[in-house]
C-alpha cells in the first residue's frame, strides 16, 4: 500500500497556518480540528510542523506563554516528508527512525496531504485482516 492509497482514503485536507500566529492560536485550530499537529505553509512553501510534542516541551515545561510565543519560536523547521508514491514500510521507518508521528506529503514540492502514525496503522490493520481474510478462504477451499 503507498501513501496515495491511505489519502485516497483518509482524505487529502491539510490544515495550516503561518509562522507568525501565536503558538495559542496554532493550538485552537489544532484542537477546533482535532489534529495532533499543523503545518506551517507560506505562499504553498512548507516552512515547518508544530505538534503537541512542541508546545508540551517548547512552552509549558519553559513556563513560556502560549498567547505571547510565535510559532516561528517552536515550530520544526527539520519536516520529514513523503510522496503518494511511498509505501507504507518507508513511511514506518521514517517515523521510527525520525522519532515523528506526522509526514507532510509532498508532490513537486507543494503539500498534497499529511498522514499520521494511526493513518499508517490502520492501513496495516485493514492489510492484515484481508490477508487472514484470504488465508481463511483459502484453508477452508
Amino acid at each position: 500500500m503507498t501513501v496515495n492509497q491511505i489519502l485516497s482514503t483518509k482524505g487529502k485536507e491539510v490544515y495550516s497556518i503561518l509562522s507568525t500566529n501565536t503558538v495559542y492560536e496554532a493550538l485552537t485550530v489544532m484542537s477546533e480540528k482535532n489534529i495532533g499537529a499543523i503545518l506551517i505553509i507560506e505562499d504553498t512553501v512548507l516552512k515547518g510542523v508544530l505538534s503537541e510534542r512542541d508546545y508540551a516541551r517548547k512552552i509549558v515545561l519553559k513556563a513560556k506563554s502560549s498567547k505571547k510565543a510565535f510559532v516561528h519560536e517552536i515550530m520544526e523547521t527539520d519536516v520529514v516528508t513523503v510522496s503518494p508514491s511511498d509505501n507504507l514500510e518507508y513511511c514506518m521507518e521514517l517515523m521510527s527512525t525520525k522519532r515523528v508521528r506526522h509526514l507532510p506529503v509532498l508532490e513537486n514540492e507543494i503539500v498534497i496531504g499529511i498522514i499520521s502514525i494511526s493513518d499508517v496503522v490502520k492501513a496495516i490493520i485493514e492489510i492484515q485482516k484481508d490477508t487472514i481474510q484470504h488465508l481463511n478462504s483459502y484453508i477452508t477451499q
